[in-house]
């Protein structure tokens, strides 16, 4: 975070008026620095080597560099931030693509202001935010186009209260969240997510969220 606590912003995308628009909503008095601005995802590199950044918030569809491909190269390289992807498109399967390229999560842009401030902070703070209205057929997607192998651990390897925190984690809980609801302490729930990771072979929230969603530990509406 900076000094006073903004969360750094880096905005990829290539019409000035949506830029202009989320600038008026991720105000520096509401706890948001916009650090840099990318019109293309090739920009995004040298961007983030002159500026820190706490989040990316990236469109999907670009002329040369797309928000796909922008987010897998950026999630290649390491201490790179984490990326929200955020499109006019309800398209699953460019949605899963971005999930499957890494992003930390999705938001549609007809989505409101509130729902977009509350998903950059939770992604610059390490967890995810999937957009509940396409969330149900994104994961279906997601699944039936997935590359790489399921893990090979079973539910079973989770102990009770681990498949309490990932379900929790599949509602789209913060680890604040979960520590309230399940009474135990934030330091508890890192830990109990550290274990799970481990166990299943995942390597963020948003893959946490498919597995669980895939295991039954959370039902989501069509």
């Amino acid at each position: 975070m900076t000094s006073d606590d903004a969360v750094r912003v880096v905005l990829v995308d290539d019409q000035e008026l949506v830029r202009s628009g989320l600038r008026r909503i991720l105000r520096r008095r509401d706890g948001f620095a916009i650090v840099a601005e990318c019109a293309d995802g090739e920009e995004l590199p040298a961007a983030l080597a002159e500026h820190d950044a706490d989040v990316v918030v990236m469109d999907l569809r670009m002329k040369s560099v797309d928000g796909i491909e922008a987010t897998r190269r950026l999630r290649a390289a390491n201490d790179a931030p984490p990326v929200l992807v955020l499109t006019t498109f309800d398209d699953d399967e460019l949605l899963s693509g971005a999930l499957r390229a890494g992003a930390a999560g999705f938001l549609l842009k007809d989505s409101g202001a509130e729902d977009l401030i509350r998903a950059v902070r939770k992604v610059a703070s390490g967890e995810s935010w999937l957009d509940p209205a396409v969330t149900a057929r994104v994961l279906a997607t997601y699944r039936s186009a997935a590359t790489a192998p399921r893990a090979a651990a079973a539910i079973g390897a989770l102990t009770a209260r681990e498949r309490d925190v990932l379900g929790a984690i599949g509602r789209g809980l913060s680890n604040p969240e979960i520590a309230e609801a399940l009474f135990i302490s934030e330091l508890t729930v890192k830990s109990h997510i550290g274990r799970i990771f481990a166990k299943l072979g995942l390597r963020d929230r948003a893959a946490a969220i498919v597995y669980a969603f895939d295991h039954g530990l959370v039902t989501p509406s069509a």
